[in-house]
């Protein structure tokens, strides 16, 4: 398997974490397993950075050659405009244990010309849920979910989109969207409302996002009664559609007495492994029973190509295989995840981190796991 998470390292730490790697050998492939807890870190509610309110951290990852780790707000200014902030995640080179987490800086995201995006309730305000660094070019990639307009905000459609910036904040390209995710003002067809990109990641060869709950036309949202299909789209570098395959989500653990509009599940974040293995956070909320997240390990290698297939609701096809890996106890809203630091027996960090929907209620922690098969 290509080493690419790490490329441009070259040593390991006799007993601990890998500071730099050589090109590893292809390995035979193995399944996800977390084999220890490395702790949590949590930052304290309000907490200001650069004259912002943190919070929302809905993605995030890191640099292999700085150490910098990125993470992204979804905070679409009600607090502040859309930003990232980059810090630190600190471990113990010895046993790995995550030691301190910092957030020391913010970016304003910015459109080409340098401009602020629209605001909150206007067109293409956008929503961001995913971040991931790029070795390979130095940029960052981001994306944001995607929205119906209201009775509250009539021109606030915005529809899904997967952007590269620099590190300064600044859009530089945007991947082309296939069709089948349009938002549309009715609902009949694409994503339904904030249901679009919660989770994306970079491959050794390109580029996946998964939205979070099926499509209109796939089939109904996720309820206490079924789970759905939602699509994981695949992209060329080139920012061109290469594939798309059908994942099916769990359905929701319990029902709300009375019914609560509120309820609701879906991926709330994706991390390649491979070209054709992943991890997927899904993600549930209910009044009843509160937050369930578990971790997936899914592979598309025997999965349909859905790219071209307008609609899955009763369709035939082949959806990607599953298979868990870890179900939270009491968890929070997690909802970022990457790859961290390697460890010199070949094992790799994973951290899973939460949002806290800037409530004093909710916590922004960071989970750190060692796990092979990475």
């Amino acid at each position: 398997m290509r080493n690419w998470r790490t490329a441009g390292l070259l040593a390991v730490l006799p007993l601990g974490l890998a500071t730099t790697t050589a090109q590893a050998a292809p390995a035979a492939v193995v399944q996800i397993e977390i084999t220890r807890d490395l702790g949590e870190q949590v930052i304290p509610y309000d907490k200001k950075v650069d004259e912002t309110t943190v919070g929302g951290l809905s993605g995030l990852d890191h640099d292999p050659k700085t150490g910098t780790w990125y993470f992204i707000s979804d905070d679409r200014w009600r607090h502040q405009a859309p930003r990232f902030y980059t810090g630190k995640l600190t471990f113990d080179a010895q046993t790995g244990k995550l030691t301190a987490a910092e957030l020391t800086a913010r970016t304003w995201l910015t459109q080409h010309d340098g401009s602020s995006y629209p605001k909150y309730g206007e067109k293409e305000s956008p929503d961001p849920e995913s971040i991931r660094f790029d070795p390979a070019t130095g940029r960052l990639l981001w994306g944001t979910e995607g929205h119906h307009a209201g009775t509250s905000h009539p021109n606030a459609l915005t529809q899904l989109a997967v952007r590269w910036m620099n590190t300064d904040g600044k859009e530089q390209s945007k991947l082309t969207i296939p069709d089948n995710l349009t938002v549309t003002a009715g609902t009949t067809k694409g994503p339904r409302t904030d249901t679009g990109f919660e989770g994306i990641t970079l491959t050794p060869s390109g580029i996946a996002a998964i939205v979070e709950q099926p499509l209109y036309q796939d089939g109904d949202a996720v309820s206490a009664k079924q789970g759905g299909p939602v699509r994981l789209t695949v992209w060329k570098r080139d920012g061109t559609p290469a594939a798309q395959y059908a994942y099916m989500v769990d359905a929701l653990p319990t029902e709300s007495e009375p019914a609560d509009p509120a309820d609701n599940g879906g991926v709330s974040e994706v991390l390649a492994i491979d070209d054709h293995r992943f991890l997927a956070l899904e993600r549930s909320w209910t009044k009843r029973t509160g937050y369930r997240v578990r971790l997936y390990e899914l592979d598309v290698s025997a999965a349909t190509d859905v790219l071209h297939q307008d609609s899955l609701r009763g369709a035939t096809y082949t959806p990607a295989t599953k298979r868990l890996v870890k179900d939270f106890p009491s968890p929070q809203n997690l909802e970022s995840m990457a790859f961290g630091p390697k460890f010199a027996n070949g094992e790799c960090t994973l951290i899973v981190g939460s949002d806290n929907n800037f409530s004093a209620d909710e916590k922004t922690e960071f989970l750190a796991y060692a796990v092979k098969g990475c």
